[in-house]
């Protein structure tokens, strides 16, 4: 019965969902990218390579019906698909990074002390030194 309570508390959590959210944005976001890239990109550069379709480029290996080829041109425009997702999220995540609280350093706590006598160390609660055996004020 543990293992399923650890799973629920695992997938309640808020982790969870916003790791849901995030993988629906996400392809929604890489959609809109395809389409940047496939509709409005690639055809300005097109017309500057001499009216080049990007998408249909390729080389092919055999003729005929169901003959194979390397669509080179799909790969360009995964490509810049690719980079453009990759700057955006590197500025996602810079931002992100920036607007972090940065978390102070806590003061370490105080286990320790010195021995009036032989200026030793030793623990905070000890009532005779370790090292000299003197019996230490209180």
């Amino acid at each position: 019965m543990g293992m399923i309570k650890e799973f629920k508390e695992f997938a309640v959590k808020g982790n969870v969902l916003d790791m849901a959210v995030g993988i629906i944005i996400g392809t929604a976001f890489g959609k809109i990218v395809s389409s940047l890239v496939n509709d409005i990109i690639m055809p300005p550069i097109g017309v500057l390579f001499g009216k080049v379709d990007f998408s249909s480029l390729k080389i092919v290996l055999t003729e005929g019906e169901g003959g194979a080829s390397i669509n080179y041109g799909m790969f360009v425009n995964i490509v810049i698909d690719f980079l453009i997702v990759a700057f955006i999220m590197f500025l996602v995540i810079k931002q992100m990074n920036r607007f972090k609280k940065k978390e102070e350093p806590k003061p370490m706590e105080v286990t320790t002390k010195q021995c009036p006598f032989c200026l030793s160390t030793i623990p905070l609660k000890a009532k005779r030194c370790a090292f000299c055996t003197s019996e230490l004020p209180e």
